[in-house]
């Protein structure tokens, strides 16, 4: 059984008084270099973890956290990042720990500016921001290094700056994982499309152009005589994207395989259901529903996964006790890349 350490328990066993353990706890007042790690070295031999309730019990202050992050609809990305966000909402209420969202139009630059802005005038000890457009988000870190606040990027990392930490996928290393997953089932003189919702270089895009970057590297290092085609697609016009693909597929009988760079496999798995067409291999990214279900029924061949509601959760238990306690934090928490295919979807949990 593990044993309950005192503050004069690790006063004791470093050599310091228990007034210096507390400084070292709570992250207050001078301590010198040789006390802090004298006190470190204890707290790590005996795995030492705060009562976090007791401190939660014991202080007045009241915590905020603003979540900057895009609308959703039930059962989308999003929406899984959400429900992570409530989780842990949820575990930290008693602490004092409040949540306060501001949402963005996912795409559209007015709307993420006018979300940013928002944040300039509320009350806050942390955000935690899903960064879409860098220059937008550049300036409102400005704002938020100026005053000191912490903040925590999801989703995407945008590097060089002084966010606290980034909780997500590595998105390079996933594209190249798709690539070499796609490139599996390729036959000599096949071709391979890619199914775009932008440009390749839109700045709404960041995940995807850091996906197709890997993607793309995979291909050059290992297939690099195989033609490439982009098809881009409206996410808000399943008639238009119709004859798209109609005509594309009209157009190009050796396209066997494609890629998919976001949540949206549902466009083109369910075109393939409607159409009777199929591709040999299709991969695609996120566990949503509609998604699922076309893994399940082939038209999907790999489904890459990126624990969206993990991502959510550790942002805020992350923030949490860093501005409760100051805990020190990795800058980089990467989550799994799952691949998942119709044999092994049954038997996949995000949360235990």
């Amino acid at each position: 059984m593990k044993r309950n350490y005192t503050i004069k328990d690790i006063a004791r066993m470093a050599g310091v008084s228990a007034g210096t353990v507390d400084r070292v706890l709570h992250n207050r007042g001078d301590v010198s270099k040789a006390s802090k790690e004298k006190v470190q070295k204890v707290l790590e031999e005996i795995d030492y973890h705060p009562n976090m309730f007791a401190i939660g019990l014991a202080a007045k202050r009241r915590y905020t956290i603003i979540c900057l992050i895009p609308y959703y609809i039930e059962q989308d990305y999003w929406h899984s990042i959400a429900l992570g966000i409530e989780r842990a909402a949820e575990e930290y209420q008693p602490l004092n720990v409040n949540i306060q969202y501001i949402h963005y139009k996912h795409g559209d630059e007015t709307s993420y500016q006018e979300a940013c802005n928002k944040l300039h005038d509320m009350h806050m000890d942390a955000v935690l921001i899903a960064p879409i457009y860098k220059e937008t988000t550049l300036s409102l870190l400005n704002t938020l290094d100026e005053h000191q606040i912490p903040y925590a990027f999801i989703d995407h990392n945008i590097k060089d700056t002084n966010a606290l930490i980034y909780i997500g996928q590595d998105s390079y290393e996933s594209g190249y994982i798709a690539a070499k997953l796609l490139m599996n089932d390729y036959a000599d003189k096949k071709e391979v499309v890619l199914f775009l919702n932008s440009s390749r270089n839109d700045q709404a895009e960041l995940q995807m152009q850091r996906r197709l970057d890997g993607f793309m590297n995979h291909i050059a290092m290992e297939c690099d005589k195989v033609i490439i085609h982009d098809v881009i697609l409206n996410k808000e016009d399943p008639q238009g994207n119709k004859e798209i693909l109609d005509s594309f597929f009209q157009s190009h009988p050796n396209v066997t395989l494609g890629a998919i760079f976001n949540s949206r496999v549902y466009q083109v798995g369910e075109y393939f259901q409607q159409s009777g067409r199929r591709l040999k291999s299709l991969v695609g990214y996120d566990l949503l529903n509609r998604n699922i279900e076309l893994l399940k029924t082939g038209e999907v061949k790999y489904l890459i996964g990126q624990r969206p509601g993990l991502q959510g959760y550790y942002g805020i238990k992350t923030l949490s006790e860093y501005i409760m306690l100051k805990k020190s934090v990795r800058p980089v928490k990467y989550m799994p890349i799952d691949i998942l295919m119709k044999e092994n979807i049954d038997y996949y949990f995000e949360f235990q």
